[in-house]
């Protein structure tokens, strides 16, 4: 293939990908409207009892508006994907 046509073909397929992400993104925020607050099971206290994903322990932790919880660590992958999973509803509680 030509390499000019296969660098076009890439930028193409990077532009939709971006494109489609935002979409996909877009359409998340809109589905959970405005609400900052999560549907997760609680403690007495008030704390989501949610499984870590990084030490695979059961925890009680509040969680921030933007479903972070109190132990998240902006560095480790672990602890994002567990955040996202909490945006989206779907961490592993107990």
């Amino acid at each position: 293939m030509d390499d000019k046509l296969e660098r076009v073909i890439r930028q193409q397929l990077r532009k939709a990908g971006r494109q489609f992400e935002e979409a996909r993104r877009a359409y998340d925020e809109e589905s959970r409207g405005s609400r900052p607050e999560f549907t997760l099971p609680t403690d007495g206290d008030g704390n989501a009892r949610i499984v870590c994903r990084r030490y695979a322990e059961r925890r009680a932790v509040q969680v921030d508006a933007a479903g972070r919880p109190e132990c998240f660590d902006v560095d480790n992958p672990d602890c994002q994907g567990c955040a996202e999973d909490i945006r989206k509803e779907v961490v592993e509680t107990w």
